[in-house]
C-alpha cells in the first residue's frame, strides 16, 4: 500500500481524504494556501506546506508548487479530490513523469470523457442512447442548420464544458448566433476551450447518475444511482440514493449501461456516469464525471462501501474485492449541500466570519465540513461549506431525519442554503419524488 500521499485539494474533500488514508495506514500531507493556513486540513494532515497566495491559480492550480511540495515530502501518490486539477489531464501525466501515482484514472480515459463530443461518441459505440445532438460545431450557420433538423428547443454546450459554463438554451433560430458567442466566451473563460455542441433540449429531465469501481484487471461494478435533479443553474444542491424515480429494472439498465461505457474507454479507479431520463423514463447518456463526486456519501451510506477507501486501493493497483452481487442497496439517504450563498438574492456568495455554529447529530445523521466558530469563509473557493447526509430505512424517514438536522444546523454570520433546503424538504411534489432539473425554478416561483 502507498505509504504517504498529498491531497492536492481543500476543505471537507481534503479532510475526508486524509481521514479515509489514516484509516489504510496511510501518512498524508496538505497543500495549502496563505489563506487556508488556520484551515482542519493542515491541522489534521501529517505534513503541510503552503503552496502559495490565496487565488486558485497561484495556489491550487499552481501544478510546480504542488509537485514541488510532493518532492520534498516524499510522497509516493497524489489525491486530487474533486474540482481544481481533479480531472486534469495534463497534471496527471505530470504526476507519472515525476513517478507519483495519480489517484484518478488514466490520462487517457479522462482526455476522452472531457470532451463531450468524444464522450457522446464512445457512448453510442457500445449501443448507449445520447440526447439528440452534433459533434464539434465549428461554424454559427452549421449550428443553425443542425438544430433546424434536431428541433427546438435545444442547448449549447461547451465540448470541455462542466459546473454550468457555456451553456445556453435556445428556443428559435433567432437566439441562435448570440447565445453561441456567449456560450462561446463563457467556454473559453472557463476551460480555455471555446468548442461547442449542442443537443436537444428536454425540458423536465430527471438526473441520475450511476457511481462505479473499475479495476486494472477489466473488473468493474456500480453501486447503483444517485438522483441530482435538485439545482440551481447547473449546480446541485440536493442528491439522493436510491432515485425515487428509478425501478429495479431501469436501475439494471442503467447501471448495465454505465459499466458498458466504462469497458469501452478501459476506465480504472472511481468514476460516475451520468444520465437524463425524459418524462417516459427513457435514458440518455450525457457525460461522465472522471474523479470522486461531491455527493459520494449517499452511495456510501446505502451500500455500506467507502468509496474513498476503495479509489486508493484500485490506484495501487490491487483488483477489485467487491463483486456486483455484493452490492445491495439498502435504505435510503438523502444529501443537503449547505453552501454559504444568499438565495433570496441569486444565490450570490455570502462570505465572511463564521460567528457561531452547531453541527447536528443523532441517529442516521453525517456531516462532512471543513468549517468552525471563527473560521473565515473567503470568496476565493467555492461556496460549498458543509455537507449534512441522512440516511433513513425509507426516504420519508431519512427526509424527516434530514429535516431534524436542518433545524439544529445553526450558521451565524453568513447566509447559507439551509433556509431553502428546508423549504424543498417539505414542498409536496418533492415528497412525490416528483422532481426534474427545472424544479427549482418553478418552486422559486411560487414563492
Amino acid at each position: 500500500m502507498f505509504k504517504k500521499i498529498l491531497i492536492a485539494n481543500r476543505g471537507e474533500i481534503a479532510l475526508r481524504i486524509i481521514r479515509a488514508a489514516k484509516e489504510l495506514g496511510i501518512a498524508t500531507v496538505a497543500v495549502y494556501s496563505q489563506a487556508d493556513e488556520n484551515s482542519l486540513h493542515v491541522r489534521f494532515a501529517d505534513e503541510s506546506v503552503c503552496i502559495g497566495p490565496a487565488p486558485s491559480k497561484q495556489s491550487y492550480l499552481n501544478i510546480p508548487a504542488i509537485i514541488s511540495a510532493a518532492e520534498i515530502t516524499g510522497v509516493d501518490a497524489i489525491h486530487p479530490g474533486y474540482g481544481f486539477l481533479a480531472e486534469n489531464a495534463t497534471f496527471a501525466d505530470i504526476c507519472e513523469d515525476h513517478l507519483f501515482n495519480f489517484i484518478g484514472p488514466s490520462p487517457k480515459s479522462m482526455r476522452m470523457m472531457s470532451d463531450k463530443s468524444i464522450a457522446r461518441s464512445k457512448a453510442l459505440e457500445v449501443g448507449v442512447s445520447v440526447v439528440p445532438g452534433t459533434g464539434l460545431i465549428t461554424y454559427t450557420q452549421e449550428a443553425v442548420d443542425k438544430a433546424k433538423e434536431i428541433g427546438y428547443p435545444i442547448i449549447i454546450k461547451a465540448v470541455a464544458g462542466g459546473g454550468g459554463k457555456g451553456m445556453r438554451i435556445v428556443y428559435n433560430s433567432n437566439e441562435m448566433e448570440e447565445n453561441i458567442n456567449i456560450a462561446r466566451r463563457e467556454a473559453e473563460s472557463a476551460f480555455d476551450n471555446d468548442g461547442l455542441y449542442i443537443e436537444k433540449y428536454i425540458e423536465k429531465p430527471i438526473h441520475v447518475e450511476v457511481q462505479i469501481l473499475a479495476d486494472n484487471y477489466g473488473n468493474i461494478i456500480h453501486l447503483g444511482e444517485r438522483d441530482c435533479s435538485i439545482q440551481y443553474r447547473h449546480q446541485k444542491l440536493l442528491e439522493e440514493s436510491p432515485s425515487p424515480n428509478v425501478n429495479e429494472k431501469l436501475r439494471y439498465k442503467l447501471g448495465k449501461s454505465a459499466i458498458k461505457i466504462a469497458k469501452n474507454i478501459e476506465y480504472t479507479g472511481a468514476g460516475t456516469v451520468e444520465f437524463i431520463l425524459d418524462e417516459k423514463k427513457y435514458y440518455y447518456f450525457i457525460e461522465m464525471n472522471t474523479r470522486i463526486q461531491v455527493e459520494h456519501p449517499v452511495t456510501e451510506m446505502v451500500t455500506g462501501f467507502d468509496l474513498i477507501k476503495e479509489q486508493i486501493k484500485l490506484a495501487y493497483g490491487e483488483k477489485l474485492k467487491i463483486s456486483q452481487k455484493d452490492v445491495n442497496i439498502k435504505g435510503h439517504a438523502i444529501e443537503c449541500r449547505i453552501n454559504a450563498q444568499n438565495t433570496t438574492n441569486g444565490f450570490s456568495p455570502s462570505c465572511g466570519k463564521i460567528t457561531s455554529l452547531n453541527i447536528p447529530g443523532g441517529y442516521g445523521i453525517r456531516v462532512d465540513t471543513h468549517i468552525y466558530a471563527e473560521y473565515e469563509v473567503l470568496p476565493n473557493y467555492d461556496s460549498l461549506i458543509a455537507k449534512l447526509i441522512a440516511y433513513g430505512k425509507s426516504r420519508n424517514e431519512a427526509i424527516s431525519c434530514l429535516l431534524r438536522a436542518l433545524d439544529e444546523f445553526v450558521v451565524e454570520g453568513v447566509k447559507t442554503t439551509i433556509p431553502l433546503h428546508k423549504k424543498i424538504l417539505s414542498e409536496e411534489n418533492f415528497r412525490k419524488g416528483d422532481v426534474h432539473t427545472n424544479y427549482l425554478g418553478s418552486l422559486r416561483q411560487e414563492k
